[in-house]
């Protein structure tokens, strides 16, 4: 599960990668962030009626078919194996696929043996991310809810797929990263034949070029 993630990019770095209408006011409040968490609103690339826009999301996704928020839970991430089965992604995974822009990500790596179960054996977080600093996509989906008062919510969750080479001894899944110049052929198919050939821009991606920081307990 992929849990966390960092954009500390600044606007300089990070506008060349948006395409299409900013959200009101970015440029004025836009600020780096070591560490994005669910339920925070989360920056997104994303198409609607065929053009690229940016937007934002909360993370936790809340399908658009859903009657009432409460008490319901609100997935941060999303298998890329099943996404195209499950009735809770299936609406947002066919029409609603989005890019967050990253420049990291965290996953915990459980205690090794002997380490214990005291303070000394908790998790120790790693901080994933491009050996050159730049940033990178990640692969997500989101959704537009409309509740019975008129109350709306855009949401978002990450896709993950199995671990590479480098992220085999911390964890056992790993977020979605769509490789630069692909960014369209993720947003924009619809038709059944064309999301097949998505299934190959969620596969384990090469971590040459990476590397996994320990970081502070978080």
């Amino acid at each position: 599960m992929c849990g966390r993630y960092s954009l500390t990019s600044t606007i300089d770095q990070l506008l060349p990668r948006l395409k299409g209408p900013l959200p009101e006011g970015f440029l004025e409040q836009y600020q780096p962030r070591q560490q994005v968490r669910p339920g925070e609103p989360l920056l997104i690339q994303r198409q609607q009626q065929g053009r690229l826009e940016v937007g934002y999301a909360q993370w936790g996704l809340v399908p658009n078919w859903l009657k009432d928020t409460r008490g319901k839970s609100r997935p941060i991430n999303a298998r890329s194996e099943t996404v195209s089965q499950k009735p809770f992604f299936r609406g947002p995974w066919r029409h609603h696929r989005c890019l967050l822009p990253a420049d990291g990500f965290y996953e915990w790596r459980p205690p090794l043996e002997g380490e214990g179960h005291g303070p000394k054996g908790k998790k120790q977080p790693y901080w994933i991310r491009r050996q050159d600093g730049a940033p990178f996509w990640l692969g997500g989906l989101w959704d537009h809810w409309i509740g019975p008062d008129g109350s709306e919510l855009q949401t978002c969750c990450l896709l993950t797929t199995t671990p590479n080479a480098l992220l085999r001894p911390i964890h056992d899944r790993m977020p979605v990263v769509i490789i630069d110049g692909l960014e369209e052929a993720w947003l924009l198919p619809e038709a059944a034949a064309e999301l097949r050939t998505l299934e190959g821009l969620m596969a384990t991606w090469d971590p040459a070029g990476w590397e996994a920081i320990p970081a502070d307990r978080l």
